[in-house]
């Protein structure tokens, strides 16, 4: 089963993200941009949620195997149970245009969310969905993921249709490092799961770079291959410096930043954008994927596996 392979139909729904379970060795959720549902990838079961509006990114509780959070066009964010189907634990509504990035906090330290929002802020809330705790301001452009730092308690790295890179101190509520990372929109960052310093950024202009926020005068390093806009970077949670992009070129790429040459692959298997990516953590090197060609793709990359 390690390097199992397969092509799950998400049922005339488009994906448009979906995330691996931390808790399951094969769980992740796709979600649909349309206001159909939101449709479960093979766990144990199929799990199918509707909501009335469209459902653009998802998150694993850290602290509870069956609760996850999802981001709406409507700006609300829910809270589903996975042994509920009937209707959402929490619905929480303060933004007030998408939500478009939805993250649960990885360090052991909180236990907290944040999301992103077409309004150009970053809010952060409580497990519960209550009042929210932080409003982060400063973006000036649609902010397209906020994305927690796996290493330090209450930082999250944040990405702009405003060109710009920022790291914020939930804390203070405050910007601590803005970066123009950019020329185009910023559609996606990632944090190093290795060293605390490092960010990835995919981008509109079809670049991938890689910076180190202790010298952010230029990037350590410009991955360049993609044809169209870059919709999500993932670092791999099994190596430094390898990392995955997918574009809507239809794409996914596997890049080593640490090598003379980067790129490892370009995988072509869907026939539309491609706009979800994640790895396993408990299978090394398996990947999936979703695109609006209605399928989510779970394989395990040569590339990857033939390095290991």
């Amino acid at each position: 089963k390690r390097h199992w392979s397969g092509t799950v139909s998400d049922d005339d729904d488009e994906g448009v993200s979906l995330s691996w379970s931390p808790w399951l060795r094969c769980g992740g959720f796709a979600i649909p941009p349309e206001p159909t549902g939101l449709r479960g990838v093979p766990v144990l079961r199929n799990n199918c949620w509707q909501w009335g509006d469209g459902l653009f990114d998802v998150a694993w509780s850290e602290a509870n195997e069956h609760v996850l959070v999802a981001g709406g066009g409507d700006g609300s964010l829910q809270l589903w149970d996975s042994a509920n189907q009937n209707a959402p634990l929490k619905v929480a509504k303060e933004h007030t245009q998408e939500v478009y990035s939805v993250d649960w906090s990885q360090t052991r330290a909180e236990n907290l969310i944040a999301s992103g929002s077409w309004d150009r802020s970053v809010k952060v809330w409580d497990q519960n969905l209550g009042a929210s705790l932080a409003t982060l301001r400063g973006h000036e452009g649609v902010v397209y993921s906020s994305i927690w730092s796996p290493h330090i308690p209450g930082c999250i790295a944040s990405a702009s249709g405003d060109g710009t890179l920022r790291v914020w101190d939930v804390k203070a509520a405050a910007c601590r490092l803005a970066v123009p990372a950019h020329k185009a929109e910023i559609l996606s960052c990632d944090w190093c799961k290795y060293d605390q310093n490092l960010v990835a950024t995919g981008s509109v202009d079809c670049s991938v770079c890689v910076w180190d926020l202790r010298n952010v005068t230029q990037p350590v390093n410009q991955l360049l291959g993609h044809s169209y806009a870059i919709r999500r970077v993932k670092f791999s949670p099994f190596s430094r410096t390898v990392l995955a992009s997918c574009s809507y070129d239809f794409t996914v790429r596997f890049w080593d930043f640490g090598r003379r040459l980067p790129l490892l692959d370009t995988v072509e298997h869907h026939s539309e954008f491609v706009c979800g990516l994640d790895f396993n953590l408990h299978i090394p090197h398996q990947v999936v994927d979703c695109s609006w060609d209605e399928t989510v793709k779970i394989y395990s990359p040569s590339c990857l596996t033939a390095a290991s």
